[in-house]
């Protein structure tokens, strides 16, 4: 009787083999979180709601955007684009292809250089990636540019303890002439290039060729708006100086070369467009005793730049 009356006992005692789950339950769990970290607190909802607003925010204003991504076809001048230091992404190498020369020296290169993917790929594929063009079993693959903002090539300029020295283009669509701009940029110590972002050359793959690899460390930005960009140099303190054939002042005499520049070229045949011209600090001509009409943007720009540096010196 004494057992049963034990065995019906309200009293409770520590279960066997609990392994003291009782008395982990009575340990403290810590603070208590924020209300923002709290899952299902109105708080937490809104900083849930502000992060994806900051993720989907677009890029800061010091860069310029990204150009296309571009294709090199044909052998020759596949190999020249790897040859000037183009940058490139893949090689592509039709199968079966007939191993010439210009064949091993494109593999050469693109193994030496490194970070360039080798991808082998059946005629047919290389036809499709080129729209049919006469690819010869090569086809290079060439990154989008990052460009700049305009404001970034001032700043590094300062920050370098120097006055900027800038070229914009003005209706410059050969991106030939870009690049032989980017080159003599790059010779007299300039800071960068700037180029509208509608209807003007861009860093494509014979930029790059022109520029013989200078591009590299020459930055180049794009402006939405080339005359809102001027200005905004302009309230910056940088005096804008226009090419024009009929300029108010000669090269020579213009001593504002020695400080903060922007050099505004336009295009060979209609030289600048009249918002740019009419924003200009200083619209100046180059001598020129034998009789021509005009120069190439690239020619003309590396006869300022030349003044400019020499006057810097």
């Amino acid at each position: 009787m004494a057992a049963n009356n034990r065995r019906m006992s309200g009293k409770k005692g520590a279960q066997v083999g609990s392994g003291g789950q009782r008395r982990k339950g009575l340990e403290g769990k810590g603070p208590t979180p924020p209300a923002e970290m709290r899952k299902g607190h109105k708080k937490n909802r809104i900083a849930n709601a502000k992060a994806k607003q900051t993720v989907r925010r677009p890029a800061p204003r010091g860069r310029g955007g990204k150009g296309t991504s571009e294709l090199v076809v044909g052998r020759n001048p596949v190999v020249e684009a790897l040859r000037e230091g183009v940058p490139a992404s893949t090689l592509y190498v039709q199968q079966f292809i007939d191993n010439d020369e210009r064949v091993r020296e494109a593999l050469q290169l693109a193994a030496e250089r490194g970070g360039i993917n080798l991808m082998e790929a059946p005629r047919p594929e290389l036809d499709r990636m080129t729209n049919g063009l006469n690819h010869q079993g090569l086809v290079l693959q060439v990154p989008p540019y990052e460009y700049a903002h305009p404001e970034d090539l001032a700043s590094a300029a300062y920050d370098d303890g120097e006055d900027p020295l800038i070229v914009a283009l003005d209706g410059v669509t050969d991106p030939r002439n870009l690049g032989a701009v980017v080159r003599s940029v790059s010779a007299f110590g300039g800071h960068g290039v700037v180029v509208p972002e509608r209807r003007a050359a861009g860093m494509t793959a014979g930029a790059w060729k022109t520029s013989a690899g200078t591009a590299a460390r020459t930055p180049v930005a794009r402006a939405t708006n080339l005359t809102r960009a001027l200005e905004a140099y302009k309230k910056a303190g940088i005096v804008v100086v226009g090419l024009a054939a009929d300029g108010e002042a000669e090269l020579g005499d213009l001593e504002a070369l020695g400080g903060p520049v922007v050099i505004v070229v336009g295009s060979e045949g209609k030289g600048l467009s009249r918002l740019v011209g009419e924003t200009c600090d200083f619209r100046v001509r180059i001598p020129m005793p034998g009789g021509a009409e005009s120069l190439n943007a690239g020619v003309a720009a590396g006869i300022v730049l030349y003044e400019a540096a020499r006057r810097r010196v």
